[in-house]
């Protein structure tokens, strides 16, 4: 595992996520959201899930154009799902997200966590 400070707002990284009833884990990416402030002070970091399932767009979604950039194998979505994860279960960083994609995944955040500008 890599440093807490080898890690910023905007970067793609694969995380171990244990599945819900605990039978095993699968290796996902993840776009970190956290302030750089936020990461070096805590243990844990606010990541967005990502998937290469573009059929559904729902609320909070953002279909990602600049995806091989990000170092994404496949056409992705930066989901409107939230979670704090330990900063111990990055595995890797992948990419970073190009801006205009972060502006949007920014703006989807405002909207449905109903942040004002």
């Amino acid at each position: 595992m890599q440093s807490t400070t080898d890690y910023s707002r905007g970067d793609v990284v694969l995380v171990d996520f244990v599945f819900s009833e605990e039978s095993g884990s699968k290796r996902r990416p993840v776009l970190i959201l956290s302030s750089e402030q936020y990461l070096v002070g805590r243990q844990e970091a606010v990541v967005s899930a990502i998937t290469s399932n573009t059929r559904r767009i729902l609320a909070g979604d953002h279909l990602m154009v600049d995806w091989e950039t990000a170092g994404l194998l496949f056409p992705s979505v930066a989901t409107g799902i939230i979670r704090t994860i330990k900063q111990t279960m990055i595995d890797r960083k992948m990419g970073t997200v190009s801006q205009r994609d972060l502006i949007e995944i920014e703006s989807n955040l405002k909207q449905i966590l109903e942040l004002k500008s």
